[in-house]
C-alpha cells in the first residue's frame, strides 16, 4: 500500500532512516548507564546497602570526633577539634574513596567491554563521579549533624570550600586512572600502590596538626599536595584557623591537573592494551 501525495509514492512498510549519534552523545549515554549500573550495584546490591555505605565513612568520622571530645582536645589550630577532624577526613575520603574505586574500575567492569562504545576510561570516570556524589551527601549528613550538636558549620568562603573539595577529587580521580593502567599493565604494582596509599592517611594531617611539626621535617610533609587542600578545607569554614605555612591552593590545583592529565594519557594511550587484558 502506498500513499500518493503530489510527489513520488513513499511506502508505509519502509523503514524509518536512523539518524546517527555523535561522538558525544555516544559518550554521554554510555555515562549515564554506567553512572546508573554503579549506582544500582553500590546502593542495592545488597540488603540496605545503601544504608551501609553512608553509615561505614559517618561512623568513622564520629567515632574519631567523640574521641577526641572525651579527652578534652578542645581546639586544634584555633576552632573546634571536631569540626577540624570532620573536614580533615570528608577530605580525605573525597581523595582515597575516588582514588581506590577508580583503580578498580577496569577490573571489575571488563564484561562490559565487548561493546565497543565503553572504553577504560570510562568506568574510571563514572566510578569516581559516584563516590564524589556519594561523599557529598555524607559530608551534608555530618554538617547537619554537627550543626544540631551546637557546632559552628557555616563555612566562611563556600567556594572556596567546594574549589577544595573539588581539587581533592580531582587528584583521586587521576591518581586513580593512572594506577588503574599500571595495575592492569603490571598486576605487581598494585602491591607497591597500596603500600604507597597507607601511610597518607597520617602523613596528610587528618588526625594531627601539621604545623604542630617542627622544620625541617613539616618541610617534608607539605610537599604532600594533599596537606594543601586539607588546611585550605578548614581554612575556608574558619579564617581564624592557624594554618600551616607555605600553604598554596595553587600548588594544590597543580597537583590536581597534573594528575589528570597523566590519569587519562595514560587511559588513552593503553586503551587497546587495557581492554585486551
Amino acid at each position: 500500500m502506498a500513499l500518493a501525495a503530489n510527489g513520488p509514492d513513499v511506502s508505509i512498510a519502509d523503514p524509518i532512516p536512523s539518524i546517527p549519534r555523535s561522538p558525544l552523545a555516544v559518550t554521554l549515554a554510555v555515562w549515564k548507564a554506567l553512572f546508573l549500573r554503579e549506582a544500582a550495584g553500590r546502593l542495592f546490591g545488597e540488603r540496605a546497602g545503601w544504608f551501609w555505605l553512608l553509615l561505614d565513612p559517618v561512623f568513622h568520622i564520629s567515632y574519631l570526633m567523640v574521641m577526641f571530645s572525651v579527652i578534652r582536645m578542645r581546639h586544634v589550630g584555633g576552632i573546634d577539634t571536631p569540626l577540624w577532624i570532620m573536614l580533615g577526613l570528608i577530605g580525605y575520603f573525597m581523595f582515597q574513596h575516588a582514588s581506590s574505586q577508580a583503580m578498580r574500575a577496569i577490573n571489575a567492569n571488563t564484561a562490559l567491554f565487548v561493546y565497543r562504545q565503553v572504553l577504560p576510561v570510562d568506568t574510571v570516570l563514572v566510578r569516581a563521579a559516584l563516590e564524589a556524589v556519594i561523599m557529598l551527601v555524607v559530608a551534608v549528613l555530618l554538617l547537619a549533624g554537627a550543626w544540631m550538636f551546637g557546632i559552628h558549620v557555616t563555612p566562611a568562603e563556600p567556594l572556596k570550600v567546594l574549589d577544595c573539595l573539588f581539587s581533592l577529587w580531582l587528584i583521586g580521580l587521576g591518581f586513580g586512572a593512572a594506577a588503574s593502567a599500571f595495575i592492569e599493565m603490571v598486576p605487581e604494582s598494585a602491591k607497591v600502590l597500596s603500600m604507597v596509599m597507607q601511610p597518607l592517611y597520617l602523613l596528610s594531617g587528618v588526625m594531627f596538626p601539621v604545623a604542630a611539626i617542627p622544620p625541617p621535617y613539616r618541610d617534608w610533609l607539605v610537599l604532600n599536595p594533599l596537606v594543601h587542600g586539607l588546611d585550605s578545607l578548614r581554612l575556608a569554614f574558619a579564617p581564624y584557623y592557624h594554618e600551616i605555612p607555605g600553604v598554596d591552593m595553587n600548588y594544590l590545583h597543580a597537583w590536581a591537573l597534573g594528575l589528570l592529565v597523566l590519569g587519562l594519557a595514560l587511559q588513552v594511550v593503553f586503551a587497546k592494551r587495557l581492554v585486551s587484558e
